[in-house]
């Protein structure tokens, strides 16, 4: 069972930034591969980011390619999205994703665990 916690949302300008967090209460993180999606309202939950098991290697959806970095640390059992460059539509709740195998995927139905999520709300 991996129980995981969201964190470092909030209102910001556009342009500016925000780092979330997550915290995974498990045994072997590095057992698991992660990833962050967001949920707009009306809208489909959507592919963000994702990492493998060790940090080496990870992947982008092309909405926030070059703005938005994920990484994590082991030791820690944390995984981060760094958002920078905010606009308006990365307005969504953020939902770190945990995925018990070593590579990731885009598709949400491939995670096995899910935290509660953390509001974004970029103004213009």
């Amino acid at each position: 069972q991996v129980k995981l916690v969201e964190s470092g949302g909030g209102l910001v300008q556009a342009g500016g930034s925000l780092r979330l967090s997550c915290a995974a209460s498990v045994r072997t993180f590095s057992a698991y591969a992660m990833g962050w999606f967001r949920q707009a309202p009306g809208k489909e939950r959507e592919f963000v980011s994702a990492i493998d098991r060790s940090g080496g290697r990870f992947d982008h959806a092309d909405s926030v390619k070059g703005r938005f970095t994920i990484f994590r640390e082991n030791a820690k059992n944390m995984v981060y999205l760094q958002m920078n460059s905010l606009n308006p539509e990365d307005t969504a709740v953020y939902y770190c994703a945990a995925r018990s195998t070593t590579g990731w995927t885009t598709d949400r139905y491939g995670y096995d665990y899910w935290g509660p999520g953390t509001q974004v709300t970029v103004s213009s």
